[in-house]
């Protein structure tokens, strides 16, 4: 079994040569990327159709957009990430449809081993994240491996998502947590 293969079944592997190379190509695609006009929309979406794994219609990433791959990142529709994300796709990053995400925002899929000696054999181990349609996240919000946010939920700005969040609650905070649930009594009833 190759690092990569250990790393995408959430076994302790290194970060090994190939996985150096797939990093430097995503890092290029990236660059090239961050650097388009934002009016340059078709070449925007084509790269994005090279550097991810899949993505669906409606898709608009700010620059800067960093991530480990790419490739292990899949984009649903109506989706919009503002200024300034990191995807730490070591492992799978899925972001559902209708989802707005904030400035500054950073989701991770890798943890460095905790034992002192692994961590400076460079051992690592990494966790899926998955994030369901219709989640918002506020500016400077940060991710952790292994995390789901349920449908429909609201993280706040600042927060760190420590454990999954369920669906239809809004939860902030330093580790995250649940402050309530969205209710009927939140809707804008706006007049058309």
């Amino acid at each position: 079994m190759t690092e990569y293969e250990k790393s995408q079944a959430g076994l302790p592997h290194i970060f090994d040569t190939p996985m150096v190379e797939m990093y430097n190509q995503a890092a290029i695609l990236s660059d090239e990327y961050n650097r388009l006009s934002l009016s340059d929309v078709e070449r925007q979406q084509e790269l994005l159709g090279r550097l991810l794994k899949s993505k669906g219609s409606n898709v608009r990433i700010m620059p800067q957009f960093h991530c480990e791959f790419g490739s292990n990142i899949t984009i649903g529709n109506n989706v919009f990430i503002n200024f300034n994300s990191i995807l730490m796709d070591n492992s799978e990053i899925v972001i559902g449809n209708n989802v707005r995400i904030g400035p500054n925002v950073s989701i991770y899929t890798v943890n460095h081993a905790v034992d002192p000696d692994e961590r400076a054999e460079g051992i690592c181990i990494n966790q899926s994240v998955h994030i369901c349609d219709k989640v918002w996240f506020g500016g400077d919000v940060k991710v952790l491996p292994g995390v789901t946010i349920g449908e429909g939920s609201i993280i706040g700005a600042g927060s760190v998502v420590t454990k999954s969040i369920p669906a239809g609650v809004i939860a902030v905070g330093n580790p995250c947590r649940v402050i309530r649930r969205i209710t009927e009594q939140d809707k804008l009833n706006i007049e058309e």
